[in-house]
């Protein structure tokens, strides 16, 4: 059974998550750009480093890998692996930031201006079965989502080490 979502609902909010990208990494100090939630937890620059990679060579390679009706296999992709295999932390921030917002506005643009996708469009993942280009489009967006929680938890424990407390905040 295809799955199926309204697409350019999909695309409007990838759109809009760029500004809330923007929004949460530009200008956040060095300090918070560098602290982690426990060891071995990505930090902010950690985040929007993986962010710009996988908007790159994950999502859109992926969907239109799909979408022209390719069934070779996909390019590998190692997340984890790349934090130290790219230096994610020798990278300059504010200059990541810009190419990942950059690539997101690149993807927009791609989404919008293909002619007839074919979003049912099937592809046999050796590990993960069978995928549609409609769900991988799905999963760009929680994607986001997934990493927008990351980036709020992080600052919340920030200014929650800064601040000592925030029990007057609500509960997290």
């Amino acid at each position: 059974m295809p799955f199926y979502l309204e697409t350019n609902y999909i695309i409007d909010a990838l759109e809009r998550h760029a500004g809330a990208f923007e929004a949460a990494f530009r200008n956040a100090p060095v300090a918070e750009r560098t602290f982690r939630t426990a060891p071995g937890k990505w930090n902010l620059h950690e985040i929007i480093c993986h962010l710009h990679d996988e908007e790159r060579e994950d999502f859109r390679t992926r969907v239109k890998h799909i979408l022209d009706g390719r069934q070779d296999p996909m390019p590998p992709i190692d997340p984890p692996g790349w934090v130290k295999e790219r230096d994610y932390e020798g990278q300059p921030y504010d200059d990541v930031l810009d190419r990942f917002i950059a690539e997101r506005r690149q993807s927009v643009a791609w989404l919008r201006g293909l002619q007839a996708p074919a979003w049912d469009h099937t592809y046999r993942h050796p590990k993960f079965g069978e995928w549609t280009a409609d769900f991988l489009l799905a999963n760009w967006l929680a994607h986001d989502y997934l990493h927008l929680r990351q980036i709020s938890r992080v600052k919340y424990l920030y200014l929650k080490s800064l601040s000592g407390g925030l029990d007057y905040a609500g509960d997290w």
